[in-house]
């Protein structure tokens, strides 16, 4: 494993790549704490802090270009952007299971599918988890 490539990649993949990873950690760990505690909420917010900074940079990111500067994957961090308000206002307004089917949905749809993308050869998580 070498951060390398990801360094070289600038502060954009950088900080994206970061904010990524932490939030597939955080998140498993959400999933896993009690619901409606204290903490529960804390590291949400900090879950959906990084969901924000890593579905808004991932728009300044270009590395595939299919429909102009932008790529399939791009109307998922648009899909993300305004799927983590709705689930806030779902748990706010005590609608629970919808609350949990969005963040369940946004752990499997913007960190996991998309994170396996991340590592096809070529792309740079893929260098930097297995080498040129």
């Amino acid at each position: 494993m070498t951060l390398t490539p990801l360094l070289e990649a600038g502060p954009v993949i950088a900080t994206h790549a970061a904010a990524a990873v932490a939030a597939l950690l955080f998140g498993a760990i959400q999933l896993a704490l009690p619901k409606g505690t204290l903490l529960h909420k804390t590291s949400g917010y900090l879950w959906i802090v990084l969901m924000f900074w890593t579905a808004a940079s991932s728009l300044f990111i270009h590395e595939i270009r299919l429909i102009g500067p932008f790529s399939p994957i791009h109307i998922l961090s648009i899909a993300t952007l305004i799927a983590v308000p709705r689930a806030i206002l779902a748990a706010r307004s005590g609608k629970i299971a919808t609350h949990r089917a969005l963040m369940r949905s946004l752990y499997f749809w913007a960190l996991i599918v998309a994170g396996i993308f991340t590592l096809l050869p070529g792309r740079i998580m893929h260098q930097v988890l297995f080498g040129a």
